[in-house]
């Protein structure tokens, strides 16, 4: 047809088919296949990387002159049950009671064989060979206790009269009552921290090397100072034994005893004597307490420790506070009543403090009208309860939900309580008519 042209064609230009090529969709079973293998590679890739971090780790630290410092174990401190030390009689009456019919039957024999043992006792005529032997082994049990006694300087850098740098150095004696891999951890008195711009510790055998303030506790006058192992020498490592903390609560009038650490205002220096008196229920802040009087000589400022026969230690003695009657004699704190304490400032924490002399209610007191509880006997003066306004004459029942009957719930709940944390305490209060129920928020304080 003349009436139609054909289109004209562009030279060098073709026209292709083009086409979008659509991947067909993953099966489950794909999917979940790809999604393990995905998973197993990240582990691979994970531990990989965790091993090669683990072990270069080590060697950047010590290129770069850097130590991992280890974890310091927490120390445990094993409270005693406040049980009464059983007499002689108690005991045969004990045995006896618990006899076979056969046994009661040699009783005789045994009375006869007891009564030549005391029959030769008695008529034995001791001599100084034999006090000697008695010395002796005591003198054993002294020199192995020694090997825990040390000496805190406490140095202070003042100036004199002409602005020229002076340093005074104040001796106390500590003792060795704990250890770990990392530290050594040492009671002394308070007076050995307060105010020191360094503190020293001088070990049995002469070795000097520095200490810290760890911990310390206002109300008892006494501080915990940690010595550094690595600072140690392994000889003086070797030596060095903690003492052993013994059980206070089975200490009797007339049992012997040691001071040790300042007794006589000089470190290191020993002395012997008895127990005159045990002293039950002293009433202190948040305890009530067992106290020894004895008539041993010792210095209460510089740090002196009682020891029993056994190289235990049961105590130390404190400065007498105004409502005791020392009659010039020497008086010691128990530490059984003090291990929780104890065990708060040996791993650095505060010792926490409500801040109470207290004692439970008594049948007696609860057939007159009194709630059970605990009888606030002097709520002290700028202590937590105090400002919380927990007055003389209240009676605590619960602390943070926890019943409250005895002395001995109100110490254990008081030492697991926290520096700072806020409890709720809920008290008795007498009325005009009858107790009324009060509840109060307390702020828990440091000792």
């Amino acid at each position: 047809m003349s009436g139609m042209q054909e289109p004209k064609k562009e030279p060098g230009k073709r026209r292709f088919i083009t086409e979008k090529i659509v991947k067909q969709p993953l099966t489950k079973k794909q999917m979940a296949r790809r999604t393990i293998v995905l998973l197993l590679a990240a582990t691979l890739l994970g531990g990989v990387a965790g091993v090669s971090f683990a072990v270069s780790r080590p060697l950047v630290s010590k290129l770069l002159g850097e130590e991992s410092a280890p974890e310091e174990s927490r120390i445990s401190i094993p409270k005693d049950e406040p049980t009464e030390p059983s007499t002689e009689g108690e005991l045969e009456v004990k045995e006896s009671s618990n006899m076979s019919q056969e046994e009661s039957q040699t009783a005789p024999e045994i009375e006869s064989v007891e009564k030549i043992v005391r029959n030769a006792i008695e008529n034995y005529r001791f001599t100084v060979e034999d006090l000697n032997a008695l010395f002796f082994s005591l003198r054993q049990q002294v020199q192995t206790a020694s090997k825990g006694i040390v000496v805190v300087h406490s140095v202070q850098q003042e100036v004199d009269w002409f602005d020229n740098p002076v340093e005074t150095t104040g001796l106390y004696s500590g003792v060795i009552i704990a250890s770990t891999a990392q530290e050594l951890l040492v009671l002394t008195p308070e007076a050995a921290v307060q105010q020191a711009d360094s503190i020293k510790v001088t070990f049995a055998d002469g070795v000097e090397v520095n200490g810290r303030m760890k911990q310390q506790d206002t109300l008892s006058g006494m501080a915990i100072v940690s010595v550094n192992t690595s600072e140690v020498g392994e000889s003086t490592l070797k030596e060095v034994e903690p003492l052993v903390l013994g059980n206070s609560y089975l200490v009797r009038e007339g049992d012997l005893i040691v001071a040790m650490g300042s007794p006589a205002g000089i470190a290191h220096s020993v002395d012997y004597g008895f127990v005159s008196y045990v002293q039950k229920n002293v009433h202190m802040v948040d305890q009530v307490n067992r106290v020894f009087y004895t008539r041993i000589s010792a210095d209460a400022g510089r740090g002196t420790f009682l020891v029993n026969s056994f190289g235990e230690l049961i105590g130390w003695v404190m400065k007498p506070d105004e409502n005791m009657e020392n009659n010039n004699m020497t008086i010691a704190m128990g530490i059984s009543d003090y291990k929780g304490i104890l065990e708060n400032l040996t791993n650095g924490l505060a010792a926490p403090c409500f801040g109470i002399e207290g004692q439970e209610v008594s049948e007696t007191m609860a057939s007159q009208g009194l709630p059970h509880g605990i009888y606030v006997l002097n709520s002290v003066t700028d202590r937590p309860a105090y400002g919380a306004g927990i007055q003389n004459g209240d009676i605590i029942t619960h602390i943070d939900g926890r019943e409250i009957t005895t002395m001995r719930d109100f110490q254990n709940t008081v030492d697991n309580l926290e520096y700072g944390r806020l409890i709720h305490v809920v008290v008795q209060r007498n009325g005009r008519d009858q107790y009324a129920e009060l509840e109060f928020q307390v702020t828990v304080g440091a000792r």
